[in-house]
């Protein structure tokens, strides 16, 4: 069984999607859309789009796109009931019991059997370093300062040399193709499965509900890698989880410190920080900042104090400020991080360091400062017009002027010069950013749309987002004018809309879609990512691109035309006729349109 139309329906109307995406996605009102950075990949200038019209995301950079219940379960990694329920549940709306489906029931034990066997392994690893071969680990635990009660709270373990995890676990009845799919082991042919995971303190990683979703692992000795993690599966994804959230979302306080490793977390979890968090051997990216928004509005970034450590506050910084997040920046010195910096001064002076966390756009600027020389006359003015063009992202008023009055403050700047450098930036056109087709690293572009696919492509478009083109191009075109299989069934859901019910949603028509492909085309043409402009010259493109796609009908049609099928010629022919008179109407050649 699943959820009726009805339900599905009445569940999506109740639900305003500027209003979820919101919870999760920092959005700007621009025209008729609302824009923001994308969740799904990263990217510094805004292309991912909510329309309220259309009750429809879209990403102009990856090509995500969709309604509501499509934006949690990319996000949330929910299944559609999951999605209809959740939706149901923020707009009251009560649901009738819902027997799932087989396949909504296959992957639900999947991912529960995944689970399974994180919880499983995450036990296992724990009782070998309480035995003899977890030793080492211990020591080296207890040397790093961690208490017995820390490890039993963070659930710390030990990945023994022997490699015991795969006979446990086939013990529990798990099949290989699970195990294989849990990220916790490796398969070839001599060796066939063994455990990823050996000689090894295991930090086992949870997500925002406390699951164990995944592992580190810090090596015993002088192995490589250092510090290894699970690869991502289906429950683990690096870009969504943090390490600790699920207990400093629980803090209570006022903001979140991000910082770097699994160490720093745990001891200043020990010390009495238990807002502490880090990524998991990544970069911070939109993803992980989207996700701290849905818990804080204030982030303290702890990077060590080295130059790497500096380059990755920098590059943070943006992607949480762009998420609503106000930042901060730590500094640490002389010590390289929070653990030695706790071990040597103690929780009450690394307090004292929280309180003087420096503005992230002051710490930018003084980074930066370091480029410049400030003694000569020509490089002190180019590091004014450098933090000019860097004011220049604020982009409003009362803001940038707050910044300007710090900055002259500061740096012994007289404001009024500083301000005359930013108008004169900004009436030069620095600072403006274009829209950029941004695509996900390595990805490259599919299927090449031919000139005619362009053509019909444009013309739904625009019958779709303005739909007073919808009765002039209906006069003359029909669905099955609309040569490329895709785009004839988007068209006869509009016509069948249209004439069923006086107009059409968007939404729905993407709704009828399940191929991921397909559904990823059909947002891309509902939401308007064109071809050509919509308004410069549109009579004659609207024309030029009628022909242009009445011809290649002609064409088609002609193509599959069989000798002995006089009807068909003779329709072929009175459409010809047709096409002449209208060409003449129109006084228009066919459109050159770029392959």
């Amino acid at each position: 069984m699943r959820y009726t139309d009805d339900i599905i329906e009445e569940v999506r109307m109740r639900n305003d999607i500027v209003d979820i995406v919101s919870q999760y996605v920092k959005l700007q009102k621009k025209g008729s859309s609302y824009f923001g950075l994308c969740p799904f990949h990263n990217e510094k200038s805004p292309s991912f789009s909510v329309n309220r019209d259309k009750q429809m995301y879209y990403c102009f950079g990856c090509g995500a796109g969709g309604d509501a219940y499509a934006f949690l379960m990319e996000y949330e990694n929910y299944t559609f009931p999951e999605a209809v329920q959740h939706l149901a549940q923020q707009a009251g709306v009560e649901l009738p019991v819902l027997e799932e489906s087989r396949e909504d029931r296959a992957k639900a034990d999947y991912k529960s059997s995944l689970l399974g066997i994180q919880k499983q392994a995450a036990g296992y690893y724990h009782y070998q370093l309480k035995q003899e071969c977890g030793a080492q680990a211990r020591e080296y635990l207890a040397a790093r300062g961690l208490t017995e009660e820390t490890v039993h709270q963070f659930g710390l373990g030990f990945a023994e040399k022997s490699g015991g995890l795969y006979p446990y676990l086939k013990a529990k009845g798990y099949a290989d193709e699970l195990l294989r799919d849990s990220g916790l082991f490796q398969a070839d042919e001599r060796r066939g499965m063994y455990d990823k995971f050996w000689n090894r303190v295991i930090f086992p990683i949870t997500d925002v509900q406390n699951r164990v979703i995944g592992f580190g692992g810090r090596v015993m000795g002088d192995g490589k890698p250092k510090y290894l993690n699970s690869p991502e599966t289906k429950i683990f994804d690096k870009g969504r989880n943090l390490y600790g959230l699920s207990r400093a979302r629980a803090s209570r306080k006022q903001n979140i410190i991000i910082c770097e490793g699994y160490m720093d977390v745990i001891a200043m979890h020990q010390a009495g920080f238990n807002n502490a968090v880090a990524s998991l051997g990544t970069a911070l990216t939109a993803g992980h900042a989207s996700l701290l928004r849905r818990y804080t509005q204030e982030a303290l970034l702890i990077y060590d104090s080295d130059e790497a450590g500096v380059k990755a506050a920098q590059r943070g910084i943006p992607l949480l400020r762009d998420a609503g997040i106000h930042v901060k920046v730590v500094d640490l010195s002389p010590y390289k991080d929070p653990d030695e910096f706790i071990k040597a001064q103690g929780a009450k002076v690394f307090q004292e360091r929280l309180f003087q966390a420096e503005n992230s756009f002051l710490f930018q600027v003084r980074q930066m400062q370091r480029e410049y020389d400030l003694e000569d006359p020509q490089g002190k003015t180019d590091f004014y017009r450098a933090v000019a063009q860097r004011l220049l992202e604020f982009p409003e008023d009362l803001e940038r002027n707050n910044y300007i009055e710090a900055i002259a403050r500061q740096y012994q700047i007289p404001k009024e010069q500083l301000h005359k450098m930013v108008n004169s930036l900004a009436l030069a056109g620095v600072g403006l950013q274009k829209r950029q087709e941004i695509r996900s690293p390595g990805k490259k572009k599919e299927d090449a749309e031919s000139a005619k696919e362009k053509a019909q492509k444009l013309m739904l478009a625009w019958m779709v987002n303005q739909p007073g083109i919808f009765g002039q191009a209906r006069a003359h075109l029909k669905p099955e004018d609309f040569t490329t299989p895709l785009y004839r069934k988007v068209a006869e859901l509009l016509y069948e809309q249209q004439e069923t019910e006086g107009a059409f949603t968007p939404v729905r028509v993407w709704n009828q879609f399940e191929d991921e492909r397909e559904q990823k085309a059909v947002a891309s043409l509902l939401n308007g990512d064109l071809p050509m402009g919509l308004h410069e010259g549109q009579g004659k493109a609207f024309t030029d691109t009628l022909l242009r796609i009445l011809e290649d009908s002609l064409q088609e049609q002609r193509k599959n035309l069989k000798p002995e099928d006089i009807q068909g010629l003779q329709e072929n022919i009175n459409r010809e006729m047709e096409l002449k008179k209208l060409k003449a109407k129109f006084g228009s050649k066919l459109p050159n349109l770029p392959e």
